[in-house]
């Protein structure tokens, strides 16, 4: 096992749960069908600010020096994202600087403690979640004809997905046997599992079906 070899069994593993987050319904159950422009925003800085608050807990603790500086910068980042979507808002100046009471997906994260479980799941697993639901804002931004939120949006997605690369890159470092691996692949298995029951639960409370029309 190696780490580009570990990301591509969740995709395969995780295809039908991924196309879904990546599909139209998923603004539906981000935003709880509210879907204008201020609750999409809304929606995508609650998630932004929820990654940088995980990334820093896990900065906090994490024993492995390249793990924690991966970490550090990710949390970085997660911060710059939501500033950059804060920026977008009409009402920015009154948005609180608090973060988000974190969702499932996050409450899971958090939980976790080895350093091949963290970037397996938070570097491998939650980019492959996130870049799809970005996908979702930017076609909305399209379809709004604000092109300077679709290209902000598209910004944060491109930089979202090139993380699993460096997630794949840096288990090739953090995995120390086969135990290490089957841990990594589990919590990226799971945490793509947790993200989509959160969105079958979404849709599934609001009457709306999770599965495609077909």
């Amino acid at each position: 096992m190696d780490g580009n070899t570990l990301a591509e069994t969740v995709r395969e593993n995780r295809a039908t749960e991924l196309d879904r987050l990546g599909s139209e319904k998923a603004l539906v159950a981000s935003t709880a069908a509210r879907l204008d422009r201020a609750s999409v925003l809304a929606a995508t800085l609650d998630a932004e600010r929820r990654a940088a608050a995980t990334f820093e807990a896990w900065a906090a603790d994490e024993g492995d020096d390249a793990a924690r500086a991966a970490f550090e910068r990710v949390a970085s980042r997660e911060r710059d994202h939501a500033e950059r979507v804060r920026g977008l808002l009409d009402d920015a100046d009154g948005e609180p600087d608090a973060d988000p009471e974190p969702d499932p997906l996050h409450a899971h994260l958090r939980d976790l403690d080895s350093t091949a479980e963290r970037v397996a799941a938070g570097l491998v697993a939650r980019p492959l979640v996130s870049e799809r639901s970005l996908l979702q804002v930017v076609n909305f931004f399209v379809n709004e004809a604000d092109e300077r939120a679709a290209d902000t949006v598209r910004d944060l997605r491109s930089e979202t997905r090139d993380l699993v690369d460096d997630g794949a890159a840096l288990l090739d470092t953090c995995c120390a046997d086969d135990d290490d691996w089957d841990r990594a692949r589990e919590a990226a298995d799971r945490t793509v599992a947790v993200a989509y029951a959160e969105y079958e639960d979404r849709l599934t409370e609001m009457g709306v079906d999770p599965k495609p029309v077909c």
